[in-house]
């Protein structure tokens, strides 16, 4: 081959090369929230017909959103919880957590984020700031002054660090919380130079130092989707409680209304009585 047609073809080769590193990085940019935010589409059934007592509820955001949530109301309850789900699914799925948090004495909002269980929207950092602020008044106006517990599941952990540093509750819960979003990327994608290509950063060990609330740290010890590492990491910079759930995985049932889990929100209710 002579010596010019020898360095077209390099050319051509590091060209087609550059092509499809510049597609793959372009792809994971252009549809990294397809991989993040996994919502079901919905309809979700009425509240009353998940858990007797259950109550339907309308959120109102400020950029002009209406979200679903339902309220469970506990007789005589000692505080409410406002949770703030993960990346997946709908509040459906959290009703079991909502039915052992209610036996226990805890009145209970479940909401759903824009774009999740048919609310509209599409899920972003920012928008999920809303979303739970908009869950927060509403829960506020219901209870008054009573004590308000933020519980946060995995993404969601990290949804109610942001809104515990400029409203913050009674006390915290974070289950299963990670350090920073791009440090879950980096995990699962390490080819990818994950921190350039995020939109949504969700900077939990950035924010958790300034909460001015007592918070507690669950998760499991064997998470496949959050490491437990970066939770005890987010525990130790929080000063927090850690509760380790011997060998649970992210999406066990121990970390939904198992009962390690639902006594460290109650005995963390108790403890600011």
């Amino acid at each position: 081959m002579p010596p010019n047609a020898k360095h077209a073809r390099r050319v051509l080769i590091g060209l087609a090369g550059v092509i499809i590193v510049a597609v793959a990085f372009g792809g994971s940019y252009t549809f990294q929230r397809k991989l993040i935010y996994l919502p079901s589409p919905g309809p979700v059934p009425g509240a009353a017909q998940v858990l007797p007592g259950g109550r339907d509820v309308t959120l109102a955001t400020s950029d002009g959103l209406r979200l679903g949530a339902w309220f469970f109301p506990a007789t005589a309850a000692t505080a409410s919880v406002l949770v703030a789900p993960g990346n997946a699914g709908d509040r459906s799925l959290r009703v079991p957590l909502a039915s052992a948090l209610v036996a226990r004495g805890l009145s209970v909002l479940l909401f759903d984020y824009r774009g999740y269980a048919g609310n509209p929207g599409e899920p972003t950092e920012s928008g999920l700031a809303l979303d739970v602020r908009a869950a927060r008044d509403w829960l506020l106006g219901e209870i008054g002054q009573a004590r308000l517990l933020y519980y946060g599941e995995s993404l969601g952990a990290a949804v109610v660090t942001e809104l515990s540093v400029e409203h913050p509750p009674a006390g915290v819960i974070l289950r299963s919380p990670f350090t920073e979003l791009a440090a879950v990327g980096r995990y699962h994608y390490p080819f990818l130079p994950v921190r350039w290509l995020l939109q949504d950063r969700y900077p939990v060990s950035a924010q958790v130092s300034r909460i001015r609330a007592p918070i507690t740290v669950v998760y499991g010890t064997s998470d496949s989707v959050v490491p437990a590492q970066q939770s005890r990491e987010v525990a130790t910079i929080a000063g927090a409680r850690g509760v380790e759930v011997p060998g649970a995985d992210h999406n066990d049932p121990a970390l939904l209304n198992g009962t390690q889990l639902i006594d460290a929100v109650v005995d963390h209710a108790e403890q600011l009585r």
